[in-house]
């Protein structure tokens, strides 16, 4: 049976350790390996992306392969072909697939028929890849052992923050994640969920956030949005409740003004733009481990 990465959850503790280990290694020697040599990978974009889609069609080039970049109108997925046979067919083509959807159903149909890994991209409840390249980030920032730091989350508890939630714990990193009540995440992630943003702050060696709306919500929505998670704005006095040092993340694209502002986006107290590089970083880590050994 292939081995799938679709919530962050088929790690171990150890494994997520190695391959952040790994992640450090490719980013200092980003030609180190070539685990792909010779292999294809197919990338199929349901939704638009930027640091999707360029960490990874660099990364697998970066480790010897080649990136199929996929998208629904140039496929028959459009006429009705469903994800099941989509995986047939790629399974005996390429050595992984990976999906970023707006679907929960498309992710779980092209994993349960794949013959060769899937891995999530992005999905309406998790983005693992985008917390393996967070944690990577605080390690540089940190120091490898994160057991006890505090990452503080502010705004919407959405798929970021749930992955967050559940491979920070992996790594034993604390986080907290401040939302308000509808827009909270479900207990049992492992998170400490509070309602105010300077609670979460407190003690904390990063504050993160995301945006407010994403591209589903209509107009309305988005007004309703703003409006409830102004409160949890990410700026310079939220950062002075969090513990001397500590830094800004934002997964972007972000919106400055909304939930974050210019002056902490573009000041001296973020790692957000490390975040984006470390994308590939981690990426191509991930890809070893779901592959096979390198060589």
């Amino acid at each position: 049976m292939p081995r799938h990465f679709l919530t962050g959850q088929e790690l171990s503790p150890r494994e997520l350790d190695a391959l952040l280990a790994r992640a450090a290694e490719l980013k200092r020697d980003p030609l180190a390996s070539d685990a792909l040599r010779g292999r294809s990978v197919a990338l199929i974009f349901e939704a638009p992306s930027t640091r999707t889609r360029v960490s990874f069609e660099v990364g697998v080039f970066e480790l010897g392969g080649h990136a199929l970049v996929l998208r629904p109108d140039e496929m028959q997925i459009t006429r009705g072909e469903s994800m099941g046979d989509v995986a047939r067919v790629l399974s005996r083509h390429v050595a992984a697939i990976g999906l970023r959807t707006g679907d929960e159903d498309h992710l779980a149909e092209l994993a349960q028929h794949a013959g060769v890994p899937v891995f999530n991209m992005l999905s309406p409840l998790h983005h693992p890849c985008q917390a393996l390249a967070d944690l990577l980030t605080l390690r540089e920032a940190l120091g490898d052992d994160l057991h006890g730091k505090r990452l503080a989350y502010v705004g919407d508890g959405n798929n970021v923050a749930r992955s967050l939630a559940i491979v920070g714990a992996l790594a034993g990193l604390e986080v907290a994640v401040a939302a308000p009540t509808r827009f909270q995440l479900e207990e049992g992630l492992g998170a400490q969920l509070v309602s105010e943003p300077q609670a979460a702050a407190a003690g904390a060696a990063a504050v993160y956030t995301d945006v407010w709306v994403s591209m589903s919500d209509d107009e309305a929505t988005a007004a309703g949005r703003r409006a409830a998670l102004r409160p949890y704005r990410l700026d310079d006095a939220l950062l002075d409740r969090a513990e001397p040092g500590a830094f800004a993340l934002h997964c972007l694209p972000a919106h400055p003004g909304e939930e974050v502002t210019s002056e902490v986006l573009y000041g001296e107290r973020e790692r957000i733009w490390d975040q984006a590089e470390n994308r590939r970083h981690a990426q191509k880590a991930l890809l070893e481990l779901l592959v096979g050994s390198r060589d």
